[in-house]
């Protein structure tokens, strides 16, 4: 376990998670999106679990936890695999947990399908970072209309879902939504937006065929 001289540690669906300000402070509020990924899981085809943007792993590690499922994680910041990597330790899940730390779009290969996809992608507008000085720019970039990342992820799930799998995708309100099932509907695969659950701090998308 490295030691982080300014990490600080919360509980999240029961889990011990570490952080520190070099990446997103995990979002009590995305436990909705955790919670519902693990039911998602009881009706899901065999196969394993994928977390796009997974920062320090939390919603994913969450998902998985009471289940027998692999996770791969997916982000492109080297901090963030480092804290990943020990919070699946920590919670004693790393035999089941592998990081891959590349962007999204090149981090999977042809032919691989997961039974649940989770995406947490920056949806902050490029022009509304500043309004959150305490998050990493990086990790909450999401371009000019907040979407640039949103859209890769959605690319992904419809290429990388398995036959009768489902996905979780955040966005930023139900206008980022609706613009994201618009773009959903030109995609190949028949990916359609399911169902949509708002909270204070953000919204849920859950994808399926």
């Amino acid at each position: 376990m490295h030691e982080h001289s300014t990490a600080k540690s919360l509980t999240f669906q029961g889990l011990s998670i570490a952080y520190d300000q070099q990446v997103l402070e995990p979002r009590p509020w995305t436990e909705a999106q955790s919670g519902w990924a693990a039911k998602l899981l009881g009706d899901a085809p065999a196969g394993p679990v994928l977390e796009l943007c997974a920062g320090v792993g939390h919603i994913g590690l969450g998902a998985v936890h009471n289940s027998s499922r692999h996770l791969v994680m997916v982000d492109f910041n080297p901090v963030a695999q480092r804290f990943a990597q020990e919070n699946a330790a920590a919670n004693g899940l790393n035999a089941r947990v592998e990081f891959r730390l590349a962007q999204m779009e090149d981090a999977l290969g042809a032919s691989e399908r997961f039974a649940l996809i989770i995406a947490d992608p920056p949806w902050v507008r490029s022009c509304d970072t500043a309004q959150f000085p305490a998050d990493p720019v990086l990790a909450i970039d999401g371009g000019d209309d907040g979407l640039d990342l949103a859209r890769t992820c959605v690319e992904l799930i419809d290429r990388h879902l398995a036959e009768r799998g489902s996905a979780l995708l955040q966005l930023g309100n139900t206008t980022q939504v609706e613009r994201i099932a618009d773009y959903v509907r030109q995609l190949p695969g028949g990916l359609e937006v399911q169902d949509t659950r708002s909270f204070d701090d953000g919204v849920i998308v859950h994808l399926a065929r």
